[in-house]
């Protein structure tokens, strides 16, 4: 008897899946192309989505309604930082929409997008461009296999 693995952990799940706002705007997919796959608990999906996932084998399909909070958070106006227009000198023009690559604390790349330019002040949103947004999951399940990391070698 062949043992059905369900998603969950020490699995890999290969799927196809489909992003949506809740006006139906479809702002990413899989369906038309090749499945993504991802290791149970390797951080590469929002936890309220992978969690949605937890039992499901290879044939199911799901729709996963997630609120702003479980998704990307919730819109936060402290995300929103102010700099004076010399800060971008060497930028001739600035358009809303515009996203800009800034360093984080930790020295690492943060993307923000410029919503603003009032008054000698440019205003930068470093939200997630998704934040505070409730989303659409539609998800096939392709395969899950059973996944262990490899075993550190211990010498004697």
């Amino acid at each position: 008897m062949t043992e059905i693995l369900r998603a969950g952990p020490e699995t890999r799940i290969t799927l196809h899946f489909a992003v949506r706002l809740m006006d139906g705007t479809e702002l990413d997919s899989t369906f038309g192309g090749d499945p993504a796959a991802f290791v149970w608990g390797d951080e590469s999906l929002l936890p309220g989505f992978e969690n949605a996932l937890r039992g499901l084998k290879a044939g199911d399909r799901r729709s996963v309604f997630l609120e702003a909070n479980k998704a990307f958070g919730d819109y936060n106006e402290d995300n929103v930082q102010h700099f004076t227009r010399d800060t971008f000198a060497q930028y001739d023009t600035l358009e809303p929409g515009m996203v800009l690559s800034f360093a984080d604390a930790a020295g690492g790349e943060l993307p923000g997008v410029i919503s603003k330019e009032e008054d000698g002040w440019v205003y930068v949103d470093f939200n997630h461009p998704l934040a505070g947004r409730d989303l659409t999951f539609e998800v096939e399940i392709i395969a899950v296999e059973r996944y262990a990391p490899e075993q550190p070698v211990t010498l004697n």
